[in-house]
């Protein structure tokens, strides 16, 4: 997975292959398949090495502090790494490091009293605007531009000047904060 990351941190997330990866390694694609059987499961591996990145440890005691530190964490985890929110998109990892953000988030989600379905469904949630914002924000420079044409939509050109606003962390914080109330 070290090589795996090092040439997703590289080159992105069209390069990483199994014949990369081997070519890196100076191995043949048999040793690197031996470990990931598909290019799937090579995808569902290096997404839980990158979410492997989130810290559990020093969590803030309430639960809505600890919730949010856990989604911040998350978002720098996938940050960390070039594409990181593209690769982990594109996953259905349940690894050993992904269970472990969704039992700390979910135990958090819990303790503040939500039921069960709002915990596991406020959990997806924070997770699919994490991602969907942090791939934006990877992806490179906003589509959305004070030049925006949005053409004889009123309601577009009212909020134009905020949907151009290219501050990621405000956005985050904000969608968070949302998710969270």
């Amino acid at each position: 997975m070290r090589t795996a990351l090092a040439i997703l941190d590289e080159h992105g997330a069209a390069a990483v292959s199994i014949r990369a990866i081997a070519e890196r390694l100076g191995v043949h694609m048999n040793a690197v398949l031996w470990h990931a059987k598909s290019r799937a499961r090579l995808g569902e591996l290096m997404a839980d090495a990158i979410v492997g990145g989130v810290r559990l440890d020093g969590l803030p005691a309430g639960w809505r502090e600890r919730a949010a530190e856990i989604v911040r964490r998350y978002r720098r985890a996938l940050l960390a790494h070039r594409d990181g929110a593209a690769v982990v998109t594109g996953t259905y990892a349940a690894e050993p490091a992904t269970l472990d953000v969704a039992e700390a988030l979910i135990g958090a989600l819990l303790d503040g009293g939500r039921p069960e379905r709002d915990a596991a469904w406020t959990c997806w949630s924070l997770v699919y605007f994490t991602l969907g914002l942090t791939q934006e924000e990877q992806a490179g420079p906003s589509r959305f531009t004070p030049e925006l044409q949005v053409g004889d939509r009123p309601a577009l050109r009212r909020v134009l000047p905020h949907l151009t606003v290219d501050s990621f962390d405000e956005r985050f914080e904000y969608g968070l904060a949302r998710l969270l109330s």
